[in-house]
C-alpha cells in the first residue's frame, strides 16, 4: 500500500488496490511521506470511505480523534449488538468516536449537555435506545467518572443515523422532528393520545424510515395500485382523510410532493393503529 497523505504520525490515507483507505497504527506516519509504501505489520486498523465520502475529510477526523478513544467506540458498538443488529460501518465507528471523544472532554470540563430529544427517542426509536445503554454502560465501565445518562440519547440517533448510511445527524434530528409531528396530527384528528408502543406505532415508525430513505433517493413507491388505494379509502374514510393531513406535513417539511400509493400505505397504518388503539 502506498502512501497518500500523512495526517499525523499514526494516521495515513493510502492506496489500497484501486481504493483509498485511511490506516491507524502507532508511529504509522512518523517521518513517513507521500509516495512510501506501508509497512503492513503497522497497521492497527483500516477505515474504508464508505458511499463516496471524501477519504481527506475522514482521515482528518480520525486523526483529530485519541486512538484510545477510537478503540473504545468499536469495542462498545460489539457490546451493543448483544441488543440489536448494529451494521458495520465506518461513518458510525468514527461518528461515535468523535462524540464520546467530546463527551469524555466536556465531563472532564464539568460541562453539562441536555439532550432535548429524549421523550421522542424513548418513543420512537426503543431497540437503539436499549442498544445505546448497553453500549454507555461498557463505555462508563472504562472510565474513571461516568458519563451522564442521557449520553445514551445521543449514541441511540447515531445508531438511527447509521441505518442511513449518512455521516449528518441533521437528517436524523429532522427525521425525528417530523415523526413527532406527525403523531401530535394523529392526536389532534382523534382527540386522544396515540401510544408509541403498541406493534402497529412501531410499524408505522419503521415505514416512515423506510419513506425517508425512499423519498431522499427519489424512490417513492408507485406501483399504480389504483383499484387498492380506492378499496382502502372507501374502507378507512377517516384514516384516508387524516393521511391527507399526514401528507401535508410531509410534503411541506421534505419539499416534494408524495405519491399516491405511499398515501394508501400512510392510510393502512393510521387504521392500524386505530383499531389497536381501540382494542
Amino acid at each position: 500500500m502506498e502512501i497518500l497523505r500523512v495526517f499525523n504520525n499514526n494516521v495515513v490515507l493510502a492506496r489500497s488496490g484501486s481504493s483509498e483507505v485511511i490506516l491507524t497504527g502507532r508511529g504509522l506516519g512518523f517521518q513517513a511521506k507521500p509516495g512510501q509504501q506501508i509497512d503492513p505489520s503497522k497497521v492497527l486498523r483500516t477505515f474504508v470511505p464508505e458511499d463516496g465520502r471524501d477519504p481527506d475529510h475522514l482521515g482528518a477526523m480520525v486523526a483529530a480523534i485519541p486512538p484510545e478513544h477510537v478503540l473504545l467506540a468499536e469495542e462498545a458498538l460489539d457490546a451493543g449488538r448483544a441488543e440489536m443488529h448494529i451494521p458495520a460501518s465506518t461513518v458510525l465507528s468514527v461518528a461515535l468516536a468523535d462524540h464520546l471523544s467530546f463527551a469524555i472532554k466536556r465531563m472532564r470540563q464539568g460541562i453539562d449537555f441536555d439532550y432535548p430529544l429524549r421523550a421522542e427517542v424513548s418513543h420512537l426509536y426503543p431497540a437503539e435506545l436499549r442498544a445505546a445503554r448497553r453500549i454507555l454502560e461498557f463505555v462508563n465501565a472504562r472510565l474513571e467518572k461516568p458519563l451522564a445518562d442521557d449520553e445514551a440519547v445521543a449514541i441511540a440517533l447515531h445508531l438511527v443515523n447509521a441505518a442511513f448510511a449518512t455521516g449528518d445527524l441533521s437528517y436524523t434530528y429532522q427525521m425525528t422532528g417530523v415523526f413527532t409531528q406527525l403523531f401530535e396530527v394523529l392526536d389532534q384528528a382523534y382527540g386522544r393520545p396515540f401510544d408509541r408502543d403498541t406493534v402497529n406505532a412501531a410499524r408505522f415508525i419503521t415505514h416512515l424510515r423506510y419513506f425517508f430513505v425512499r423519498a431522499g433517493s427519489g424512490k417513492q413507491l408507485d406501483e399504480g395500485a389504483s383499484k387498492l388505494r380506492i378499496a382502502i379509502q372507501d374502507s378507512y374514510p377517516d384514516a384516508y382523510a387524516t393521511a391527507l393531513k399526514l401528507q401535508a406535513v410531509l410534503e411541506l417539511r421534505l419539499g416534494e410532493p408524495l405519491t399516491e400509493d405511499e398515501v394508501t400505505y400512510l392510510t393502512l397504518h393510521v387504521a392500524r393503529m386505530v383499531n389497536e388503539d381501540r382494542s
